[in-house]
């Protein structure tokens, strides 16, 4: 394929000066699946380790076999409660590859080799370092409650997990997505772990009538520490136990499907945890077995391991374990956490101020290949999933097909909505909002590639920050929040957070994200069990009493999100093209657009509302409110008529009485 014929530089005349590095990239992804190819048959087949590696039962030859790839070290040990702990009883043989392999023949290991009984593999390394290491295809680990030791379990439940979601259809979700992100662990009130049956009882019914279409599901790969927030991955392969079994998992997910909600893993290849004992860190004595050596195997600043994405068999460790997600727990798709951090070398601890930037030696360009070969597997598997990427550079191409010479995304993460939100909000008045910025900062993205808008997902309200609800309205939420009452904090609070969801889902992108429990503003910030404080839950949780209560106006900002993901379901909002601007006055704070066939008129002013202010429309005819935000039910004051009827005039213009503070939709009668 020559340069002038990749669509990404056909449609983007700007990247010309580029063009033989984006030609080049796209050759390299070319060599690198013939080679998968001529190796595997294909990268489907290639993405099959966790079925050769790890503890399998082998019809056959009717036994176990363990296999682990670990090439410099000198000796391998299988041990645990079938051989009491014995460390040198069960040797295991290593092969030309570097694969180490143990057969256990059923006759003599079936009454010990059995359904949750415990595993490690004893390593001694190529640094003569004695170990009892966690087997890395592991598919289940659990930590001992009085030790707090973790090891591998055994996982044979005698009966398989039933499926009945074979009518679920990922389409919708996938055309437009609206998704709740969540973590089992703090989804419920209590003080304590939440697990994933609960969730499926108490949790997804919300969300079901919250009327999100799918949830993206937080620290689902086991990891050590419960407050790194599931960043800090030890055993890719098994889904945390903290929260319950593998099958207590699959049958949130198959819940989900059964409910129409396509389910999303937050999935972390950009790093892993630097433990030796339960990680993959020095798994045979070598610093460089699936990690980079020396520094740059080592980020500083999330103090994790950085995998080496151009060795071969790094590759097909992270390519099957994208395959046994969807597979194995029907999955469908995923977030790819940290993915600034992977292209580049500097980890984007830089201004991408120049288009250069996205093209010099600063990029990882195994990376950058491991993302094509890895939304190439999954949309191999799944056509219709999801794969979204949090990258906050603006890498040309994120989001266009490898075919067209992008990386494969399907939708970027619009990171610097968020910002925009929280710097608007610590450091300027309400006079001080600048409505040309506003417009810019959800505007601004490649006509090509699509963006899920939020305002707010867990990164805002971590320690050190707060909720957007906290921003607005901070300790008299603890104080003021009942309906009983009048407090003009509270009212410019439910007011604002109202109109930030509202422009950030219709103007920002086309899907959208909420954080569990924003959508009725849940207050304060988001700080799991650690030292500093205490190991308390008290932040760790989602407190679903406040939104339960009829007389507190959580329930007002529920019931607009409702409406809000209502309209934009209704209208197919996220899937038609991006917004035409109407209007916009910076003085009194009005800010107009079409989008969807809707009218969208909102007016930020804090103060001052307006009589007959005048919006030149699209098409000429009678407009009227389809949704406003100024309704009793959603905490506003009643001060618009849904009755009246908006007729053009001689110009092509509605007029339109707009109070201060609020959100107006409107459509052209038919």
């Amino acid at each position: 394929m020559s340069q002038n014929q990749l669509p990404i530089l056909l449609d983007e005349a700007w990247l010309e000066p580029y063009a033989s590095v984006i030609q080049k990239r796209y050759d390299q992804f070319q060599s690198a699946i013939r080679a998968i190819n001529d190796y595997s048959g294909s990268i489907l087949e290639f993405a099959r380790m966790h079925e050769y590696y790890g503890v399998h039962f082998d019809k056959i030859r009717n036994g176990w076999v363990y296999r682990e790839w670990a090439p410099n070290a000198k000796a391998l040990f299988l041990m645990g409660d079938f051989n009491w702990w014995d460390r040198n009883s069960h040797p295991l043989r290593k092969n030309h590859r570097g694969d180490w392999e143990i057969f256990l023949p059923f006759e003599q290991y079936q009454n010990t080799f059995i359904h949750e009984s415990k595993i490690k593999v004893r390593v001694i390394g190529a640094n003569d370092t004695d170990l009892d290491r966690i087997p890395a295809y592991i598919t289940r680990v659990v930590q001992d409650e009085k030790t707090h030791d973790f090891a591998g379990q055994l996982w044979f439940p005698k009966k398989e997990f039933k499926w009945t979601d074979q009518e679920f259809s990922l389409k919708k979700a996938a055309e437009m997505p609206l998704i709740y992100e969540c973590h089992v662990g703090m989804a419920q009130e209590k003080l304590g772990v939440g697990t994933y049956k609960e969730f499926e009882e108490k949790i997804l019914p919300r969300i079901k009538a919250g009327g999100y279409n799918a949830i993206q599901m937080m620290a689902v790969m086991e990891h050590p520490y419960y407050g790194s927030f599931g960043y800090h991955v030890s055993n890719f392969f098994a889904p945390s136990s903290r929260f319950g079994t593998p099958e207590e998992l699959k049958s949130l997910i198959n819940t989900a499907h059964q409910m129409g909600i396509a389910v999303i893993m937050d999935i972390v290849h950009s790093h892993a945890v630097k433990n030796v004992n339960e990680g993959l860190n020095e798994f045979d004595g070598t610093d460089d077995l699936y990690f980079h050596p020396g520094e740059r195997g080592y980020h500083e600043g999330w103090d994790s391991k950085l995998f080496n994405y151009g060795k071969w068999e790094v590759q097909q460790f992270l390519l099957s374990n994208i395959r046994y997600w969807l597979e194995e727990f029907h999955f469908d798709g995923f977030r790819f956490d940290g993915a600034t951090s992977m292209l580049y070398h500097h980890h984007g601890h830089t201004s991408f101020d120049s288009a250069e930037k996205y093209f010099d030696s600063g990029i990882d360009e195994d990376a950058l290949l491991y993302f094509q070969l890895a939304n190439t597997l999954i949309h191999g598997l799944k056509p219709h999933a999801l794969s979204i990427a949090e990258e906050v550079s603006g890498m040309p191409g994120l989001c266009r097909s490898v075919a067209d010479g992008g990386i494969g995304f399907d939708f970027r993460l619009a990171m610097g909505i968020p910002d925009f939100w929280i710097k608007t909000l610590k450091h300027k008045l309400d006079e001080q909002w600048d409505m040309f910025e506003l417009w810019h900062e959800l505007t601004n993205r490649p006509k090509k590639e699509k963006s899920i808008a939020y305002a707010e997902s867990h990164d805002q309200a971590l320690v050190g920050d707060k909720s957007i609800a906290f921003w607005l309205m901070d300790k008299e939420m603890y104080f003021s929040m009942s309906v009983l009452e009048q407090n003009l904090v509270v009212d410019r609070g439910i007011a604002l957070h109202k109109m930030i969801r509202m422009i950030t889902i219709s103007l920002g992108g086309e899907g959208y994200l909420n954080f569990i429990g924003n959508e009725f503003g849940h207050p304060e910030w988001v700080d799991f069990p650690r030292l500093g404080n205490d190991w308390s839950y008290q932040y760790a949780r989602r407190q679903w009493s406040l939104v339960d209560t009829p007389h507190l106006r959580y329930q007002q900002l529920d019931a607009w999100d409702k409406a809000m993901i209502q309209l934009c379901k209704n209208y197919n909002i996220l899937s038609a093209p991006p917004a035409n601007q109407l209007h916009l006055d910076p003085d009194k704070k009005i800010l107009a657009y079409e989008r969807g066939g809707l009218i969208f008129i909102f007016s930020f002013h804090p103060t001052e509302s307006i009589f007959g202010f005048p919006i030149r429309v699209p098409e000429a005819g009678t407009y009227h409110l389809v949704l406003q935000s100024d309704e009793k039910k959603y905490g506003g004051f009643d001060r618009l008529d849904q009755q009246i009827a908006y007729p053009t005039d001689k110009d092509q213009q509605i007029h339109l009485y707009i109070p201060n503070r609020v959100v107006m939709v409107m459509e052209r009668k038919k």
